[in-house]
């Protein structure tokens, strides 16, 4: 089948890998939308590892399941469906506290120990699955993942008093937490480098600075660092009021050249430092079917699966926000 691997060197897309074979409780998708995240990208520069097919966003039609697989699995064939990433052992001891998204054995779909969703069929457990709403087309379905991992700030911060809020980063992620953070009793501004992604906060109502533009003036109670870049929480640390917030979304490979960030102001300003990942899927689905944020309007290009790593240059590019592939 069609696929995008990564080797440990480049990424590629073939056209005989395997297809896969479900195992107890797993189902098999077909995707019908898929999205390229920075991790993908970060993936490619040697982030985690990873080696096999890429790719954790997307929408998609359960076409079948393990032989012999229950009531409860077999239930989910002809659905439409997105899924979580972290796929659990249900055992260990962070899952038996609630913890699953780290469990101690854990597999993620195309970023750890698993094969993603960038081929014409990808296998995930049918527990990870949760139906589409009729009325949220793919193009929206398909943002349900980095969508999540915005709505986990609101999960994580206690926001009172009406703060000064500054999302570090106009990508893909930047511009969804900017989104979900104006929703919340705060004053939100969304700061980054390129005027023509800044310009689509115009449309939110959201506020909206080149970076160039802004004092570093450590008055800001907290920074979201959503830069896909190692220089973010040097910024956010020169940004962030002493025991403010700073909370990192930030996942890069190891930086090659031997530079270190010096911590101490972390110290000595009692800054409190959060890392956020996966979130909430319902919300994200509860917010798409609401029509309460815009996810189409990040959507730059439309690709297919077969234009392979043409695919993730484009998605390098400092004038596109969002790539969207096809199968």
């Amino acid at each position: 089948m069609q696929a995008i691997t990564f080797d440990g060197k480049q990424p590629k897309f073939v056209t005989n890998r395997p297809h896969p074979e479900p195992t107890s409780g797993e189902v098999v998708i077909r995707p019908t939308r898929l999205g390229i995240c920075s991790t993908d990208l970060e993936i490619c520069r040697g982030y985690m590892g990873f080696t096999g097919v890429l790719g954790h966003e997307f929408v998609g039609v359960v076409e079948s399941v393990a032989p012999k697989a229950g009531r409860e699995v077999r239930q989910w064939v002809g659905k439409r469906v997105v899924g979580t990433i972290n796929c659990t052992c249900g055992r260990c001891d962070m899952c038996r506290k609630g913890l699953k998204e780290h469990c101690r054995d854990r597999t993620v779909l195309g970023i750890a120990g698993r094969d993603g969703c960038f081929a014409e069929q990808f296998v995930l457990p049918a527990r990870n699955l949760l139906e589409v709403p009729e009325h949220v087309d793919d193009d929206q379905a398909v943002f349900t993942e980095p969508l999540a991992a915005a709505y986990q700030i609101v999960r994580q911060l206690t926001v009172e008093g009406r703060p000064y809020i500054t999302v570090l980063g106009d990508g893909r992620l930047g511009l969804l937490c900017a989104q979900v953070l104006s929703q919340l009793n705060a004053t939100v501004r969304c700061l980054g480098k390129h005027p023509e992604k800044l310009q689509l906060c115009e449309k939110w109502g959201v506020k909206h600075r080149l970076v160039s533009e802004v004092g570093l003036r450590q008055d800001q109670d907290i920074v979201v660092d959503c830069t896909a870049s190692a220089t973010g929480l040097p910024m956010a640390m020169q940004m962030v009021r002493p025991r403010g917030t700073i909370v990192l979304k930030t996942t890069v490979a190891p930086q090659v050249d031997g530079k270190q960030i010096d911590l101490s102001p972390l110290v000595i300003n009692e800054v409190n430092v959060v890392g956020s990942r996966c979130g909430p899927f319902p919300d994200a689905l509860a917010a798409l079917s609401a029509q309460q944020i815009d996810v189409v309007s990040l959507i730059s290009r439309r690709m297919r699966l077969s234009d392979g790593a043409d695919a993730l240059r484009t998605a390098r590019r400092s004038d596109v926000v969002k790539v969207l592939l096809e199968v």
